[in-house]
Parts: C-alpha cells; structure tokens; sequence
C-alpha cells in the first residue's frame, strides 16, 4: 500500500513540478520595466474598471444607429463553410452571451459600438434560405434588432471591407452565424470551451485543436516602442499588470473583454521571434480559452483600428505592449 502511495504522490508531484517549471513559480506581476514585484492576488479593480475609458470606440453615445440588413446574402468561406451576409455583403455575427429561448441582446453600450446591431424591419431572406427563421427582438432602447432562428444579429467595425470576417472567436464568444442562424464556424469547440481555471500545456502538436481563424504570433518593430508582439492580423498584442502568471489568474473580467480581447489558442508552429516558454492555454474561470506568453495573459485592443496602431499602450497605467521575451514594453505614458 505505501509503495503505491508513494508512487501516486510522486506522479502528482511531477505532475505540479512540470507546470510549475512552465509558469515560472516564481513569477509574481510585473511592473512596467518587466521586474517582479511580488505575487500577491489581483487588486480590486477601480471603478471604472481598470482598463481604461480613453481610445477606440468610446461610450454607448457614440454607436451608430442600427442599420438594416436588406436582402440577405450567403458567402461561401473556404474556412467557415456558408457565411450569413447583409446586403452589401458584410458578415454578420451572433454572441454566445445573448440568448435565442427567447431572443434577447446582452451586447449594450461599449459592446454596441464594437459590434453594431442589424436593424429589423426590411430585411429579406437570402436565395435558398428559411425565411421563417427570420425575426426580430426588441432592445432594451425600445429599437429592433435583426434575429435569425432567435438569434440576434450584429456586424463587426473592424470589418472595413465586404467578405471579411475579422469578428469571427473575438473574444470566444463572437462567431460569424451561418444562414441558419447557427455558428458558422467549422470548429467552435475550442475558442468558448469551458474550464475551472488554471493552465494546460500546449504540445506544439497539429493545429486542429486550434480555435478557426486563431491567431499567429509574431514580431513588429514599432518606431516608438521597438519589437512588440502581434497576432497574425498585425494588431498589438498587450499585458494587464492586474493579471498574474504563477497562480495564473486574469483581473480582465465582463466589460473589460469588451475592450481588451482575450488572444485565442495559438499554435506553437504558427509563432515566429516570439518566446514559447510558458507558452500555454489558460482556462479562464469564464470559459475562455486564453493563449499566454510566459503564462501571462495577452490580449489585443478593441481601439486598436488598424495593424501598426498602439492606442492601448499604458491606458490606465496598466495595460502595456508585449516585447518578444514576453516583457512589458516601457512605461506609463
């Protein structure tokens, strides 16, 4: 009995001994030129959340009124598979967070401005669809939205272009929706899959595990900040200083994601100039699977319009561009 006792604690032990080599237990949150200090948990957040109010798409005031789709279209993807479209051909997207039994938007404010809402009211099915799947919620601003099969419907403001679908695993919860009102998305599972917490390891193995469209990372050099990291759309990848890699914990909860979202899985082989030490997958408490560099979270900015831009960089004093060796990049502007 002892020796298989000593044997399952020795197993165990390995077992802590590899994530802990991983994540670095030493690790506590860093400051702005990268040096620890201490590994105390997360600090309540201030009151307006701790991840800055300035830069991109601002308050709720500012969201356009919605528009109406028009006559529905369907794009043919070559990742995504059939791809629900409005009328001058841009993607339309559900959000795991709203709710078809019965229709309702959970994506109010600053979410608005991110992902406008597809107005109800002149919309019409596309070629070859169920028009009866089509309907219509009513907002909590007494407007209408677009629902398909109870789902409603937003479009994306980083989509500058008809056939884009930059929308799609924002956040782990953002998906283009099929003509069906479904994800359309050929693997869901793994950008919204659930977790308690904690790390798992990532192999460096094929890629089928990766969430669709999940981003590479690689190196740009900013005149300003130097070498900073960026996923494979050429947008600055940042860190939170509220966050801490050993235990491995994020401060960047609810509204924060609507600003900062998560980076998704990311796999070994799609990463050049980039660190892969504690390169693992973070089970958020949330269900979002988050990619991290040196176990710390990284995240991109929704006020980040284009590849190049660095608006997020030290808003609120917290939130800083990631150099290649997983550092934070200088120091609050």
């Amino acid at each position: 009995m002892n020796t298989w006792r000593n044997a399952s604690l020795a197993v165990t032990a390995a077992a802590l001994l590899t994530l802990t080599t991983a994540c670095g237990q030493e690790q506590g949150p860093a400051s702005p030129n990268g040096q620890s200090v201490g590994n105390a948990a997360p600090a309540q957040q201030p009151a307006e959340g701790g991840y800055g109010s300035g830069g991109g798409y601002g308050s709720g005031k500012d969201a356009a009124a919605p528009k109406a789709a028009g006559q529905l279209g369907v794009q043919d993807s070559k990742k995504l598979g059939k791809v629900l479209t409005d009328s001058e051909g841009f993607t339309l997207y559900r959000f795991d967070k709203d709710t078809a039994n019965p229709p309702k938007s959970n994506c109010d404010g600053d979410c608005a401005s991110i992902w406008p809402v597809v107005a109800a009211g002149d919309a019409t099915a596309a070629a070859g669809t169920d028009a009866s799947l089509l309907g219509e919620v009513t907002r909590t601003d007494g407007s209408r939205q677009l629902t398909v099969d109870g789902w409603p419907m937003y479009r994306y403001a980083k989509d500058t272009a008809p056939g884009q679908t930059n929308g799609q695993g924002v956040g782990g919860t953002w998906f283009a929706a099929a003509p069906d009102g479904k994800k359309a998305a050929a693997d869901t599972g793994g950008a919204g899959g659930g977790g308690a917490g904690g790390g798992s390891a990532d192999t460096g193995g094929a890629d089928a595990a990766e969430p669709a469209d999940a981003a590479g990372l690689s190196v740009r050099k900013d005149p300003e900040l130097g070498d900073i990291v960026v996923d494979k759309r050429g947008m600055t990848v940042y860190r939170f200083t509220k966050d801490t890699a050993w235990p491995m914990k994020t401060a960047c909860t609810g509204d924060c994601l609507k600003k900062w979202p998560v980076v998704a899985p990311v796999s070994k082989n799609s990463v050049e100039g980039v660190t892969k030490k504690g390169f693992v997958t973070f089970d958020r408490p949330d269900g979002i699977k988050q990619q991290t560099i040196d176990c710390w979270p990284i995240y991109t900015f929704a006020g980040d319009e284009k590849p190049g831009d660095v608006n997020g960089q030290g808003v609120g004093g917290t939130w800083f561009a990631v150099s290649p060796d997983s550092k934070l990049v200088g120091g609050a502007k």
